[in-house]
């Protein structure tokens, strides 16, 4: 997948996910589905998740038979800025929230998925 063409994939699936969080206090009122800071986690993974994309890419483009190790360090900065932000979240808000955490993970996995995706299509474009 090039870089033009993942840009413009990944900008309608945020826009989709990001359309599903405004939809889902208006489908169940009652419930509380997202944290007070949604949008700032919301907003925090995907950014992260774009620039973790784009060190991979490059990594890829710049050394192919090494691509695979750029992916796994794309990914493992990825991690552990995620867990930076969750640990400083945790240290600012002192309270059990557990749709913080909800919403966090299914965030993370999601854009993560994507992001795997969109990789892995550049590698299977190059066994050919």
């Amino acid at each position: 997948m090039s870089l033009p063409k993942f840009i413009l994939s990944y900008l309608l699936y945020t826009a989709l996910l990001a359309g599903i969080a405004i939809a889902l206090p208006y489908l169940f009122p009652t419930v509380k589905l997202l944290a007070n800071n949604f949008w700032l986690v919301f907003g925090f993974l995907g950014g992260l998740t774009f620039l973790a994309y784009i060190l991979a890419f490059l990594g890829i483009k710049r050394n192919p038979e090494t691509g695979v190790l750029a992916i796994m360090a794309s990914i493992a900065i990825k991690m552990l800025f995620s867990m930076a932000f969750v640990l400083i979240y945790s240290l600012n808000n002192k309270g059990k929230d557990l749709v913080f955490v909800f919403n966090f993970f299914s965030l993370y996995l999601l854009f993560t998925f994507f992001e795997i995706y969109g990789l892995l299509r550049n590698l299977r474009h190059q066994n050919k």
